[in-house]
């Protein structure tokens, strides 16, 4: 029953972050997403969506997702004991999957704690329940990423910046490793227009 609704392609009707209304041939499906999903989204236009279906006794809920790699670390997500579908969608709504997947396989326990609903105790148990499973995915980054890169995005995403707007201020940065965290972070603030 979970895979039934696997993808929605459709126009947005409304858009009440994280929730958006997609109109599928004339229903109005309501779904939460993740901010890189909602990043792509605007009213009257059309978007497609990799989904998620949650089937509980008294509730069906959809998930949306702009890729197949944030699809599957959602449900990867989901396998870890006391990781409910709000936490994984605020997991991937901080750190895209290549940052998230780095982390939890490189133990970066700072990184996933600095989301909002994931403590170090349940950060820790990402990584022992997934570090193994992930190790073997090949998700490409758009740009190589250094821990400190992705101290920088989880940074620049909890100040309220979206995923893609923290990614491109960190992809605009010399990549000769002379910068260290707070300089990559200063002047991805810079960048953004929130720095000086």
């Amino acid at each position: 029953m979970a895979g039934m609704i696997a993808r929605l392609r459709g126009a947005v009707l409304a858009l009440t972050p994280p929730v958006a209304v997609i109109d599928v041939g004339g229903v109005g499906f309501k779904v939460s997403c993740s901010q890189a999903a909602l990043d792509l989204m605007s009213i009257g236009r059309n978007t497609d969506l990799r989904t998620h279906l949650i089937v509980r006794e008294d509730d069906l809920s959809l998930y949306g997702f702009s890729s197949d790699e944030e699809l599957s670390l959602f449900q990867h997500l989901l396998t870890v004991s006391g990781i409910g579908a709000r936490t994984a969608l605020a997991l991937l709504s901080r750190l895209p999957p290549d940052v998230a997947i780095k982390a939890i396989v490189g133990g970066q326990i700072d990184t996933l704690s600095r989301v909002p609903g994931i403590g170090r105790k349940t950060a820790e148990k990402i990584v022992f329940t997934l570090r193994d499973k992930l190790g073997g995915l090949d998700v490409a980054p758009s740009v190589p990423m250094s821990a400190a890169d992705t101290e920088v995005i989880a940074a620049l995403t909890s100040l309220g910046y979206s995923i893609t707007e923290a990614q491109n201020a960190l992809a605009g940065l010399p990549r000769d490793g002379k910068l260290d965290l707070e300089d990559k972070l200063r002047l991805s603030l810079q960048r953004l227009g929130g720095g000086q």
